[in-house]
């Protein structure tokens, strides 16, 4: 095999194998979230994967190329069927999460990252190199490039210009055309690459219909709710993010309600500045001209998507693309509210935006006297050790807050958290029977 060929296919490899990690952990997303204990896993599974590759591969020690194409083959039909988004929900479909993702992580993507580790072990073989060393040396850079170019291209183009599936098609056709490169395809085996191409396309060209980015995936369902007319449901990687119906005025779902009446009945807020930080379907300023709204969310596309499909109407307020505690950090304006409603998957909102550092940073971008209304979604008697330990975090910022269960009979609900920018005059104490000061304090009310 010529130098040039050699390192074209070991490209290939980084490329693809990086590649379709990016991808798995994009695609796993909308089904358990992007916390750490998924994503710290899913990349030790893929790492451990290639590292048994690379053993694997150094022990073939005939047919090298016959042997890498049909690896290249066969991570082809992998990525093409296996990382499509209709893959992945029937792999999810009717499981416990917790066996879906070892199916996954098992069926899919170990095999996968496994079969392209062996590359380089077994190409090194057919290098011209006075040194191992420098052969194996220029493969693994060849490798890395791939890799870092992989990721980033996937990632930051091909995902956020097209969706998902585009960077699936690109890396089977990527696979497909190294394995005609290595190994002259014969009629069996050009029939078994147009047989893997078909199904990719397939799998993937249906997937143009989702409406889905970079950052989640996104749907409009027709619902049924009692008091509703025609209801529609704005889901956001697989969960209900936003309600609202055809009446007039529409209905909205229960907590974006709630938050509406606590802010323009309960403290009778008008021509006030409003943060809110996750857009969901921007229903909280829907219809809504007293005020002044801000939406901050990660994804540049979840706009166009919400007024398309979920609004059919322009969105009110100043929408900013950034990361929440990104921007409370940064932003030099304050706000007479700041609205937290960020969630990536069900229940899981991302780690960075739960710690006692970013309900700081939310209370820094509050006015002074300002309110923070947190929209959780924790158990209903708040007795599991996040629901105890997440309150704890924000009013360690805060100070007391009011926290409202909106669905108490149910094992998970919306819980709806209120705190003001206020500094307490003094430390709290215990009201004790030696040491009452009850009716002091009392006293003191406003």
């Amino acid at each position: 095999m010529s130098p040039r060929l050699l390192f074209v296919i070991v490209f290939v490899e980084g490329y693809c194998s990086l590649g379709a990690e990016v991808i798995a952990l994009r695609r796993l997303i909308p089904h358990v979230g992007s916390s750490i204990v998924v994503t710290a896993p899913t990349i030790g599974f893929f790492l451990l994967a290639l590292a048994l590759g690379y053993h694997s591969g150094s022990r073939v020690a005939r047919h090298f190329r016959a042997v890498v194409a049909r690896n290249f083959l066969i991570s082809a039909a992998l990525m093409g069927a296996g990382l499509s988004g209709s893959g992945v929900d029937a792999i999810f479909a009717g499981a416990p999460v917790w066996f879906a993702y070892l199916v996954f992580i098992g069926g899919v993507l170990c095999p996968l990252a496994w079969l392209l580790g062996q590359t380089v072990p077994i190409l090194t073989n057919l290098m011209r190199a006075q040194r191992s060393g420098e052969a194996a040396g220029r493969a693994l850079y060849w490798s890395t490039l791939g890799s870092f170019l992989g990721s980033v291209t996937l990632s930051l183009g091909m995902m956020q210009l097209f969706g998902v599936w585009s960077a699936v098609l690109l890396g089977t056709a990527l696979l497909i055309a190294g394995t005609a490169l290595i190994e002259r395809p014969r009629p069996l085996a050009a029939t078994l690459l147009t047989g893997v191409a078909a199904l990719a396309l397939v799998a993937n060209l249906g997937d143009r219909r989702r409406a889905d980015t970079a950052y989640a995936d996104y749907a409009v369902l027709e619902v049924k709710r009692d008091g509703m007319v025609t209801p529609r449901a704005f889901n956001v990687n697989n969960q209900t993010a936003s309600l609202m119906d055809s009446a007039n005025p529409p209905a909205y779902a229960r907590y974006v309600e709630h938050l509406r009446h606590v802010l323009l009945e309960d403290l009778g807020f008008r021509d006030r500045d409003i943060l809110v930080l996750g857009a969901g379907g921007f229903t909280l300023s829907h219809r809504e001209p007293a005020n002044r709204y801000t939406y901050v969310d990660i994804d540049p596309a979840i706009r166009a998507i919400a007024e398309r499909d979920f609004l059919r109407e322009a969105a009110r307020g100043e929408f900013v693309v950034a990361d929440a505690r990104r921007y409370v950090a940064e932003t030099q304006k304050r706000y007479d509210a700041v609205v937290v409603d960020v969630y990536s998957a069900r229940t899981s909102i991302p780690g960075h935006l739960v710690t006692r550092e970013f309900w700081r940073d939310s209370r820094r971008a509050l006015k002074p006297g300002g309110v923070l209304l947190a929209n959780l979604i924790l158990d209903g008697r708040l007795a599991s050790d996040y629901a105890r330990n997440l309150l704890a975090t924000i009013e360690s910022a805060y100070g007391r807050c009011a926290v409202e269960v909106l669905a108490k009979a149910v094992p998970v609900s919306n819980v709806v958290v209120s705190c003001f920018a206020v500094d307490a005059a003094e430390p709290a104490r215990l009201y004790v029977d030696e040491k009452n000061r009850a009716d002091l304090d009392a006293a003191r009310l406003p």
